[in-house]
């Protein structure tokens, strides 16, 4: 199997905020049954999308394809990956709906959630993490910022830095956060957390961090968002989401998993200093717990 077929759900799933109405309608389609797309031909698939063969051809080669035939190839193997991926978990299909059971929920939150960090890892550009983790480690502050289930993840970030004595601030209210980020500059590191990557308040976080001159990170599903234009780096994840997007399922997921895979590279590269730190920290918590009788 090719990386391209390995990847190329992924890729079409990140790219669809940024396509066309006629071709994220064929997005859909591929990502809601790639099975049975694979089988229909440039002429079928415009039909079932209404819209042109012109539509199609532009969509497979936005993809990075040449020609419709490698493209359904691919697909094939994407498809097959995925399966294969997903037998030794419980077996369910499709989306959370209002006649699941509460162990019909569990399966699919288990897959969704399951998926999205294994493609997360697939995705994640290495080269870009180990910059954001040498940006961190010669950071003097560092200022964490997101919105909603995403502040969550910035909170997360910023207490792991701090366990291991980095200085480490995270803002949970926009006009603070930006208040915040005038005051950095040179040898400072901002961090902001979107899905969509299109959070105007978190978008303007990092474009204000970047005119200081600060370092800007951002942790998004979508590479071409706006946020991502505001970053030096850009760490993406490959969620999935359901139905119930509003609750930010696979997408905290994913991002928690970037941030362990950030903050794990910032402590080992500081081995020493930060289990050091780690020790003391678990020490002060553990001697604030009820005794036992």
């Amino acid at each position: 199997m090719t990386e391209d077929a390995e990847t190329l759900l992924i890729r079409i799933r990140a790219a669809m905020p940024a396509l066309r109405p006629s071709e994220r309608r064929i997005a859909e389609l591929f990502v809601g049954d790639p099975g049975a797309a694979a089988n229909l031909s440039i002429a079928e698939l415009a039909a079932r999308c209404e819209t042109s063969t012109t539509s199609v051809v532009r969509f497979y080669q936005r993809m990075g394809y040449a020609h419709y035939k490698h493209f359904r190839i691919d697909l094939t193997r994407a498809v097959a990956r995925e399966e294969l991926a997903a037998a030794s978990l419980p077996e369910v299909s499709g989306d959370i709906d209002r006649n699941d059971s509460l162990e019909g929920i569990v399966s699919k939150v288990a897959m969704n959630e399951t998926l999205s960090i294994a493609d997360t890892a697939r995705m994640l550009d290495m080269e870009a993490l180990g910059e954001a983790v040498a940006r961190l480690l010669a950071a003097r502050r560092i200022d964490t910022f997101g919105v909603g289930a995403s502040a969550l993840v910035g909170l997360d970030l910023q207490q792991k830095l701090s366990r291991i004595g980095r200085t480490a601030i995270n803002w949970h209210d926009s006009h603070s956060a930006w208040t915040s980020a005038a005051t950095l500059g040179p040898g400072c590191v901002a961090v902001a957390v979107s899905h969509s990557g299109a959070t105007v308040d978190t978008v303007e976080f990092l474009a204000i961090a970047r005119k200081t001159g600060a370092a800007t990170v951002a942790i998004t599903n979508f590479r071409e968002s706006p946020l991502a234009r505001a970053a030096d780096v850009t760490l993406t994840t490959a969620a999935r989401e359901t139905s119930f997007r509003s609750g930010a399922l696979g997408s905290r997921i994913a991002q928690l998993m970037v941030v362990d895979c950030l903050f794990t590279g910032v402590a080992q590269a500081s081995y020493d200093a930060s289990m050091e730190a780690l020790r003391n920290t678990y020490a002060v918590v553990h001697d604030r717990r009820v005794k036992r009788a």
